[in-house]
């Protein structure tokens, strides 16, 4: 039966190498799956249960055994049915959408992929097969499911997946039924932080010095009332004593700015220095810190938050590779 498989898998691997598969390019979701991209090959069980039916068939004859024949026959019509079956699980599926969420370089990046389907057939036992990541799924009638692929990550930048294997054994075992899909899309993949990286820069800069703002949290002093202040803020026991309405000014201290410069980094090599600057934006961002970065071929303006975070993180990601 190993044998039988691999014969068969070779023979799909040889369909893809000789271009017969489709689609040949990219295409944009939703993808639909039409009956002429779905194909059908019997399993290694299904080719032994064809070789014991063949066996039989050869023993009904010689004996002229009836009922041996009418057994034959019936259980070749569920084999083919089950052909069939396998066939009409696939048709009609609709890769609704493919996304999935930044990650860094040697990190798990979960593929996520929505599916539904047209008609009443409930389709059980899908699996997903992607450069040797897999995701079962099962989609009920009339319903909608997500499937998720764990791509694993090696290098920074864009990945753009290999084609993907839909297919299913059900409901017999006896054939696979596949179809090949290649949506069109790429995903970010942020570079490695370093491991061990010293603390963050204390003065690159005249942006190091903390200044205040107003409507912080710490009282700083008291001032007339203007109207719009919320009643929290006025000083009753104040007002009272001065005869006129006094409001609580508040402060509070602006988070520092920093700036993380590439070409401070001379002394490590190019994808040392993608590493580092990766760690103190994470190390900057979880900090609350203001932070710009500098790079040969960009500058980003001092920020944070989640956007600006992702920014630097993907102009890091994109930078190109050391000649």
């Amino acid at each position: 039966m190993a044998a039988a498989r691999d014969v068969v898998e070779r023979f799909g691997d040889r369909m893809a190498a000789l271009a017969l598969i489709r689609p040949r390019k990219p295409e944009p979701t939703p993808v639909r799956i039409t009956r002429n991209r779905i194909y059908v090959l019997p399993t290694a069980f299904g080719l032994f249960i064809a070789v014991m039916l063949f066996a039989m068939l050869i023993g009904g004859l010689n004996y002229n055994n009836n009922p041996a024949l009418l057994l034959v026959f019936l259980l070749a019509g569920i084999a083919n049915n089950s052909l069939v079956q396998a066939h009409l699980a696939l048709s009609g599926l609709r890769l609704k959408s493919v996304h999935a969420e930044p990650v860094h370089a040697g990190q798990v990046l979960q593929l996520r992929m929505g599916f539904d389907a047209e008609g009443r057939r409930d389709r059980s036992g899908m699996e997903l097969l992607c450069d040797g990541a897999s995701a079962h799924f099962d989609l009920p009638a009339g319903s909608e499911a997500e499937a998720v692929l764990e791509m694993p990550t090696v290098r920074r930048g864009w990945l753009v997946p290999g084609r993907l294997r839909l297919s299913t054994l059900r409901p017999h075992g006896l054939a696979r039924a596949w179809s090949w899909l290649r949506p069109q899309g790429q995903w970010l993949v942020y570079p490695a932080p370093e491991g061990n990286a010293p603390p963050l820069p204390e003065s690159l800069g005249d942006g190091q010095s903390s200044h205040v703002r107003n409507q912080g949290e710490q009282p700083h002093h008291l001032r007339d009332y203007r109207p719009g202040d919320p009643l929290r803020q006025i000083a009753w026991k104040s007002s009272a004593r001065a005869d006129r309405l006094l409001s609580r000014e508040y402060e509070s201290a602006v988070a520092p700015e920093i700036f993380l410069d590439w070409s401070a980094l001379t002394a490590l090599p190019y994808e040392a220095r993608i590493r580092r600057l990766t760690r103190w934006v994470i190390e900057a961002e979880r900090n609350g810190c203001r932070y710009a970065l500098r790079l040969p071929n960009e500058n980003l303006p001092p920020g944070r938050g989640a956007e600006h975070r992702h920014a630097c993180l993907r102009a890091l990601a994109l930078l190109p590779d050391a000649s």
